[in-house]
């Protein structure tokens, strides 16, 4: 348990936010001819424009990414959450993946969902579905015994995202666990479910809710079973609900060609600068150490060195005395 406190310490996500370094990403291939890849950030902006899967993939064909972070939030239907591409809501066969991930899939082939199902989980973006608790203490939040949530999505999302949950909502850290949601005997049913995130990607679910209308293949479906009163008005919930809205992995826009042609112009006037700025540095270092150097040498010697120029100015003023 010490080893994890120190992976959620130390790679919290306020981190890369005030010094920019370590920011937790996960790269989606999106073609086996020569492996190109686009890169999902953890608290990004996404957006930009879509573009194609390729190259031998097992969604050859279907567009990806363009969704931007206000986008990410579905409701409590399976299928909700698209920006794009959801023409028809009664299945999610043939749907793009507009955050550059793939949906859940659920038992009895649930609106056609098998097709992402774990027969491809060795090139799902972020690998293998899996699920993680979601506890708190009372000292943080005023929760009932009982009360657990669930975030259910790929392995990978799901990591960085415990340490959100850690950070921001006191959450008691836990690894993430395989999860076959086909399964009849699964941790987690589709009728848990109380909040869909990115395309259907991932889930936030609680075993203490049993929505009834969660069985109907309408990805729109507004209706659903209210939770119990102390989910639907728990702090603990809003604060892990919110924090995975805003921190959840998203494609990253592809960077224009004319972005990069001007990082590269301006190379070698920062180059320039930047020597000039070594060279200063290196004279100012020079004068510094020479004067500490004569400071170290009056307090390593201390007297003897007064009385030498006392003498020498001495010898400078009989010189003058002498002078016709």
């Amino acid at each position: 348990m010490r080893l994890l406190w120190v992976l959620f310490v130390f790679q919290a996500p306020i981190l890369p936010l005030v010094f920019g370094f370590n920011k937790p990403q996960v790269r989606v291939t999106t073609t086996f001819k020569d492996f190109d890849a686009r890169i999902m950030d953890y608290w990004g902006g996404g957006g930009g424009k879509w573009a194609e899967v390729s190259g031998g993939h097992p969604f050859a064909g279907r567009t990806f990414g363009g969704a931007k972070r206000e986008e990410v939030r579905g409701t409590r239907a399976f299928g909700s959450g698209y920006p794009y591409g959801a023409d028809n809501q009664s299945t999610l066969a043939g749907r793009p993946f507009p955050f550059g991930v793939w949906p859940l899939y659920w038992d009895q082939n649930f609106m056609d969902a098998d097709e992402y199902g774990p027969q491809y989980d060795a090139v799902r973006p972020g690998g293998f579905i899996a699920y993680v608790p979601l506890r708190t203490t009372k000292e943080y939040f005023n929760v009932t015994e009982d009360e657990v949530y669930y975030a259910i999505g790929d392995r990978e999302s799901l990591l960085p995202l415990m340490i959100s949950y850690v950070t921001w909502c006191h959450v008691n850290p836990a690894w993430p666990s395989k999860l076959d949601p086909s399964s009849p005997n699964a941790t987690i049913k589709l009728e848990n479910v109380i909040q869909y995130f990115r395309g259907s990607s991932l889930a936030l679910a609680s075993p203490t809710y049993n929505n009834t209308f969660a069985r109907t293949p309408n990805s729109e479906m507004q209706e659903s079973t209210p939770p119990p009163e102390f989910v639907e008005y728990s702090t603990f919930r809003k604060c892990v609900d919110s924090v995975t809205e805003k921190a959840l992995a998203i494609v990253n826009k592809v960077p224009t060609e004319k972005a990069v042609d001007t990082f590269v112009s301006t190379l070698p006037g920062i180059g320039w600068i930047l020597g000039c700025v070594a060279i200063l540095l290196l004279a100012w270092t020079y004068h510094f150490l020479q004067s500490m150097r004569e400071v170290f040498h009056v307090w390593l010697y201390g007297d003897a060195i007064v009385l030498e120029r006392v003498g020498r100015q001495r010898q400078g003023e009989l010189q003058y005395e002498r002078y016709p």
